[in-house]
């Protein structure tokens, strides 16, 4: 399996057969480029997650590609008009030949006075890369890859680091960065205190990478 980071949450894996490419959002750059994808998955409603103006175009150069986001995404995407299927946890379905697990189910608390919206994360190929979304929900399968959510208003570095100690991949990669002036100094606490066993790998943005 092979990935390309498209900055921040937008990540695409490349396997013998598919390619599933995962929250297209606003912060994220170069993606609408894509050609021949197999899937889009959304983990939630939010803008720089859904990039609700470059993804039709994107959806209408790759006609195969399914369109598949969260119970919250739903109306927004059928107001741009676009085919759907909605996922929910616990549901699990295929991309060709990938099987693909819905876990999670809420996005993590932003302030107490910002209501709960839904977000799930995508378990694919049985553990093979968990793309959680903006949480930190540990699902049951053991992972090999992670995609590490390493700045967000929800989210500070030590909490990113219990949730890798608690997932503890083979190896992760940081996402979710663009938040940040100078995402290496997370980088580095995260190579400091890892679990043993796993290592991080960062992805050189829009560079393919078999990890």
């Amino acid at each position: 399996m092979q990935f390309v980071h498209f900055g921040h949450a937008c990540v695409l894996l490349e396997t013998d057969s598919e390619r599933i490419l995962i929250d297209p959002g606003t912060f994220s750059t170069a993606f609408e480029g894509e050609r021949e994808l197999s899937a889009v998955l959304i983990t939630h409603q939010h803008f720089d997650h859904l990039d609700t103006e470059r993804l039709p175009a994107l959806l209408a150069a790759n006609p195969d590609a399914k369109l598949i986001v969260d119970p919250g995404s739903a109306e927004t995407v059928r107001k741009l008009g676009l085919d759907h299927e909605v996922a929910r946890p616990g549901e699990a379905f295929e991309i060709g030949s990938t099987p693909v697990h819905v876990v999670g189910g809420d996005h993590a608390v932003i302030h107490p006075d910002i209501p709960v919206i839904p977000n799930i994360g995508y378990v694919l190929g049985h553990g093979a890369f968990y793309h959680p979304g903006d949480s930190f929900f540990v699902p049951e399968q053991r992972i090999d890859v992670l995609g590490l959510p390493t700045g967000a208003p929800w989210l500070k570095a030590g909490e990113a680091v219990d949730f890798l100690r608690a997932v503890a991949p083979r190896r992760s990669v940081p996402i979710h960065e663009a938040v940040l002036a100078n995402p290496a100094m997370h980088y580095g606490l995260f190579q400091n205190l890892a679990p043993e066993g796993t290592e991080i790998k960062i992805l050189e943005r829009g560079a393919r990478t078999a990890v």
